[in-house]
């Protein structure tokens, strides 16, 4: 299984509430749309953690090429420009996930 996690850093204008309220509402029913996704966990970043990012996204594909088809499909664009229009900073790292417990 592919997995990729992005990292987002909420936009400077946006209180930590707002960010909470789009992401973990509008975003993640739009996420929850992408073609072949298996598996999808939005990590709030509590106060007091990192001061780098605000949340951090966890997708689960059969197959990177999947992700890249979701990305490219409508909904997947659509994902895409909502995140940008609502983050200062997106970072995805594509990770070999590896379950020890």
């Amino acid at each position: 299984m592919f997995k990729v996690m992005i990292l987002l850093k909420k936009n400077k204008n946006m209180q930590s509430n707002d960010f909470a309220n789009w992401w973990l509402g509008k975003h993640s029913q739009m996420a929850s749309k992408l073609p072949k996704i298996r598996k999808l966990c939005f990590n709030l970043v509590e106060s007091g953690g990192s001061e780098e990012y605000d949340g951090i996204a966890e997708q689960w594909f059969d197959s990177k090429q999947d992700f890249i088809d979701a990305y490219e499909s409508d909904i997947g664009k659509e994902v895409a420009s909502d995140s940008i229009a609502n983050v200062q900073d997106r970072v995805r790292i594509f990770v070999n996930e590896n379950q020890i417990v």
